[in-house]
């Protein structure tokens, strides 16, 4: 149960996150992010939902399902604990990074 939560959590919170201006940038000065090539771009995969109804896995913040495309990259097959994704043709396997073991104090 409480696995389920922190699940419907964690697809739920990126939403609600707001961009915020940096206050030291001077006015009047706008910088673009250099585009990052997709073939060697690390793509983090923080969680799955993974049923016989539903799949959807958590990467980069963004909750995404079987067949979605995102920055030119398709998500082709949700499992367990990996994603497959097909990017710029070749398919590229991500993991699912093991969480910290939480510990409680006496």
């Amino acid at each position: 149960m409480a696995r389920l939560l922190i699940v419907i959590l964690l697809l739920v919170g990126p939403g609600a996150a707001m961009a915020l201006q940096d206050p030291t940038r001077p006015s009047g000065q706008q910088t673009t992010p250099a585009p990052a090539a997709a073939e060697s771009r690390q793509f983090a995969l923080s969680s799955i939902l993974y049923g016989p109804q539903r799949r959807v896995a958590v990467i980069d913040g963004v909750p995404r399902s079987e067949g979605d495309t995102f920055d030119g990259v398709r998500l082709r097959r949700i499992y367990p604990a990996r994603v497959e994704l097909v990017v710029q043709g070749q398919v590229r396997e991500v993991r699912l990074t093991a969480l910290p073991s939480i510990r409680t104090s006496k």
